[in-house]
């Protein structure tokens, strides 16, 4: 089934995190489709005060003002699309509870690309099975704040539930004299360094063979279309929270 293009339908958005590099990347990206934006804000601004002339809200901000912006949009009964990524399982636990009082896309990336991969991730761990050994590495910008990042989270959790495994299983790098390696352990390794957008790869290793499912992102612009896709698809959903899958149409 071929991907969801850009809906020619008007639609506004708040952005919030409008200031960050996400935020300014979905403002430009608004120019290549029938997306206007109704409001620009960020951290500390009167959010309620402009947020009545918006179809959906569209947040890049941060962990601690997620809370805030759910509690407004239950009360204003808005869409959601949420890419913040960072938050503690818990809170982000108590965060989905919110998140299901109104339509929300939840996702750790928007990229068209990427979510193909969690896509074949999943497929790929149902059919190898634990005889392949599963190691998932990310490489991102030197400003990153969160690691692992939301993606590569997102990739471990799909190996996890299709191996029936707990959090436990992770390995968050190596050091040392280890030993010998878990059949059931899933490695985690998180990369920083100069201005890397975001490169993600998900390794099945088995003896004689691996396989190898890679993403590369060259620009931030994939990230925000992709935005774009969930603000004009979640716009006519009922309450409920979904991801990039529900969009594109890959579950």
């Amino acid at each position: 089934m071929p991907i969801i293009p850009l809906s020619t339908v008007p639609l506004s958005i708040l952005i919030h995190g409008a200031r960050g590099r996400m935020g300014q990347a979905v403002a430009a990206a608004t120019g290549e489709s029938a997306v206007t934006i109704g409001a620009e804000v960020d951290l500390g601004d009167d959010v309620a005060a402009v947020v009545e002339g918006c179809d959906v809200l569209v947040d890049f901000s941060s962990p601690p003002a997620t809370r805030g912006l759910f509690e407004l949009a239950i009360a204003r009964q808005k869409a959601v699309v949420i890419g913040t990524t960072g938050h503690a399982p818990d809170e982000k636990a108590r965060l989905l509870e919110l998140a299901a009082q109104v339509p929300c896309v939840w996702a750790g990336n928007f990229s068209i690309g990427v979510n193909l991969l969690f896509a074949l991730t999943r497929r790929a761990a149902a059919v190898l099975g634990t005889g392949f050994d599963a190691e998932v590495v990310e490489m991102h910008h030197r400003f990153k704040q969160d690691a692992p990042s939301g993606t590569a989270a997102r990739l471990i959790e799909i190996i996890l539930e299709e191996r029936r495994l707990t959090s436990a299983a992770c390995r968050y790098g190596r050091q040392g004299l280890t030993g010998e390696r878990k059949r059931d352990e899933v490695g985690v390794h998180s990369l920083r360094g100069g201005d890397v957008v975001g490169d993600h790869t998900v390794i099945f290793a088995a003896l004689g063979e691996r396989i190898e499912l890679a993403h590369r992102a060259g620009d931030r612009a994939i990230f925000a279309r992709g935005a774009l896709v969930a603000a004009q698809w979640v716009a006519g959903q009922p309450p409920g929270v979904y991801d990039m899958q529900h969009v594109l149409r890959l579950t």
